[in-house]
């Protein structure tokens, strides 16, 4: 069968099979496994595509979506694995879909397309039973009052895609993962052949990194992973589930990526200083601190992720004066010695671990972000003393979030001053280093040389210090 075959070719070979399924009882519809799980997979995606939803919150486990919630653990997991797969592999997906439909899809048509979506994110890329992954996704399409005249183009469909996936698979190995709005951009700030290793490293999920409070060898034998030169400990993406680890319940270790690990590092010798963790949640960097010796005052705007920061420290057994309040209005009765901002951004350095970035982000939340981290940055300025320092940082891979928008700053801020990082002082992140001192991380850097040790989220760091 050829790769271009297409779905009208095959409706009356069809017909029967998805007949059937639209035929069948309610009641047994509705206790197909898996059937829950993927209509709330196909619910969720939407929200994401459609609406630009954040995932994460969606699949938060107090606040979260409520069919994602009255899951099972398992299927909950099974949701995860398919969303993550369909929206990393989302232009490979349509590019698939393309090649089995005829024509487009009519613009009523939406619920459908994510149904297809995940049932082709499950027979392409996960390691589910084709014939399962059609037959729910032909029984939901036949359920949905919007979908039902569609049933039998999702058999086919699908049907197809799993006859073909070896083809398939082949003839879209070379579509970016990336959006062609986004990989302009990177293409812009880095030049064409680090943008295409960029887009390459979003291919595979990213491993796990761990900071530990101590022992990272220990941890790292006990866990089967390695220590990378950041003092991280790197497990392999499928170590297992999180909690159940051993070290999670006692408080031992928290995850953390390698990148993320670093600015909080940048400070130095902290013990017994005085200093404030702007937009401080979910905390791993406020665990850093806590643990260098600071007197930590940890800022969060939200409620809700002040609750989560709190209970992070609670496991890991630290303390910490939390501070319900807007970073850009906070006034300390005393200056702090010094302030870790790590910067609210479009997150865009971390998509390998959270692929609905590239499609809930666009480019005016950039330039939106970049005003908002300026606004940020100018009042972090006045909360330090004299001589007092600042690391900035944020998870975004648009240097019009990190570099250009500190030129901006220090263009405008005669009281700031850029304090260059030292390959000799860092000898562990020379290759990190840019020639005017600043740290840009990449997914595509190698961090060591053994092991699952390639990526890193993509982070900007600099240390700016306060003149006299």
């Amino acid at each position: 069968m050829v790769l271009n075959e297409r779905v009208s070719r095959n409706k009356q070979n069809n017909r029967k099979s998805a007949g059937d399924e639209a035929g069948r009882p309610a009641s047994e519809r509705e206790t197909k496994p898996g059937l829950e799980a993927r209509a709330a997979a196909a619910k969720l995606l939407a929200a994401v595509v459609d609406r630009r939803t954040s995932l994460d919150g969606m699949l938060d486990a107090e606040g979260g979506n409520p069919a994602y919630k009255a899951l099972s653990a398992a299927d909950q997991a099974l949701v995860r694995a398919i969303l993550t797969t369909a929206l990393r592999h989302l232009p490979r997906i349509d590019a698939a879909l393309s090649m089995l439909i005829e024509k487009p899809l009519p613009e009523g048509a939406r619920s459908l397309y994510h149904l297809l979506a995940v049932g082709a994110a499950q027979i392409l890329y996960l390691d589910i039973p084709d014939h399962s992954a059609v037959d729910i996704a032909v029984e939901l399409a036949t359920r949905d009052p919007r979908s039902r005249r569609f049933a039998k183009l999702a058999n086919a469909v699908l049907r197809n895609m799993s006859r073909q996936k070896a083809h398939i698979l082949q003839e879209t190995a070379d579509v970016s993962v990336i959006p062609d709005w986004f990989m302009e951009r990177l293409v812009a700030d880095y030049g064409p052949e680090t943008a295409q290793a960029i887009a390459e490293s979003h291919n595979q999920p990213a491993a796990i990194d761990l900071t530990v409070k101590s022992d990272p060898e220990g941890w790292a034998e006990r866990l089967g992973g390695q220590v990378l030169v950041t003092g991280s400990v790197r497990l392999d993406a499928a170590a297992g589930f999180i909690p159940d680890l051993p070290g999670f319940a006692e408080g031992e270790w928290w995850v953390q990526d390698a990148a993320a690990s670093i600015p909080a590092r940048l400070l130095g010798d902290i013990r017994g200083r005085r200093v404030a963790d702007l937009c401080a949640a979910p905390g791993g960097k406020t665990a850093q601190l806590i643990l260098a010796g600071a007197e930590v005052t940890a800022i969060e705007k939200s409620r809700s992720r002040l609750s989560r920061l709190r209970a992070n420290l609670d496991r890991l057994g630290l303390s910490a004066e939390l501070v319900e309040a807007d970073a850009a209005d906070y006034q300390p009765e005393v200056p702090f010695d010094a302030v870790l901002l790590d910067a609210p951004c479009s997150s865009t350095g971390t998509a390998r671990r959270h692929p609905d970035v590239f499609w809930t982000k666009t480019e005016a939340d950039i330039e939106k972000l970049a005003g908002v981290q300026q606004r940020l940055l100018r009042h972090a300025a006045g909360l330090i003393r004299i001589k007092g320092t600042i690391v900035f940082s944020n998870c975004s891979l648009d240097k019009a979030e990190g570099e250009r928008m500190i030129e901006k700053i220090l263009s405008e801020l005669n009281h700031l001053e850029r304090v260059p990082i030292q390959a000799q002082d860092w000898p562990d992140f020379a290759h990190l280093i840019s020639d005017k001192g600043e740290i840009r991380t990449t997914p595509d850097m190698q961090v060591s040389a053994k092991g699952n040790a390639f990526g890193l989220d993509g982070f900007f760091t600099c240390i700016l210090k306060r003149r006299a």
